[in-house]
């Protein structure tokens, strides 16, 4: 899945952290039946419905969102490396 990177103007340099993030959407949507059988464009599309907010042909049901940061340590070695890139590169 290809996702566009969202611009951000940071004025200060912030401090970064590792965090779990947990989002549990539900909704009911109407769509033609062939659109959402393709599972590499799933996840996209159904975002893309959501963010468009509700209208007639998409009504949320529930949603549930987490973010709990957590030790560095407990990322990957190749996230650790790209947090050690950011932090570097504020100097």
């Amino acid at each position: 899945m290809n996702y566009d990177p969202l611009e951000c103007k940071v004025t200060a340099p912030a401090e970064v952290g590792v965090y779990e993030c947990e989002v549990r959407l539900k909704f009911r949507l109407i769509e033609e039946k062939g659109a959402l059988s393709n599972p590499e464009q799933l996840l996209e599309f159904l975002l893309d419905a959501y963010s468009c907010g509700a209208d007639e042909y998409l009504e949320p049901l529930d949603v549930d969102v987490k973010a709990t940061e957590i030790s560095e340590l407990a990322a990957s070695p190749q996230m650790r490396r790209r947090l050690m890139r950011l932090r570097n590169s504020k100097d």
